[in-house]
This record gives structure tokens, sequence and C-alpha cells, in this order.
């Protein structure tokens, strides 16, 4: 396997990409959509602070604290199932 081609190792006829018919899920997109509504909280807060600076003209107010803090909730409720979906 000199040279780096990592496609040595699949069949002739099938590309290191093709895998079969079936229509491959991402389980993590699927697990954030049912997640998303354990973290109302927030994003309710997220959504506030929007609210609070939506007239702000100078460009410094941000909410990035508040949006950060509703993926972490997402992603913690998230990481709690994915990886029994994967085993």
């Amino acid at each position: 396997m000199r040279g780096g081609d990592c496609r040595t190792s699949f069949p002739k006829d099938m590309t290191f990409w093709e895998r079969s018919d079936e229509e491959v899920s991402d389980p993590k997109a699927l697990l954030e959509d049912r997640s998303k509504a354990k973290c109302v909280y927030q994003w309710y807060e997220y959504q506030k602070c929007v609210k609070r600076i939506e007239d702000d003209e100078t460009g410094q107010k941000h909410c990035t604290g508040q949006y950060f803090d509703y993926w972490k909730c997402v992603d913690k409720n998230v990481a709690e199932k994915l990886f029994d979906s994967l085993k």
C-alpha cells in the first residue's frame, strides 16, 4: 500500500464513499431535535437577550453567552443518548 491509496482495501467495483442503497441518517441530528424541548429555559433566555439588544446600533452588545448555554444544554442531553445508539 505504497503511496497512501486508502481505497485498496475496498472491492474494485465499490469506491470508499459508496455503501449501499440504504439512506444513512445522522443520529445526532435526530437526537438534537428531540433534546431541544428539554432546553426551553435556555432558549427563552437567549430570545429575551436578543429582544433586549435588538435596538443596539453600536454592535457592542451580544447574546453569545446565552446562545452557548442553549447549545451546551442540547449537547449534554444528546451525549447521554448518542453514544448508546452508536454501539
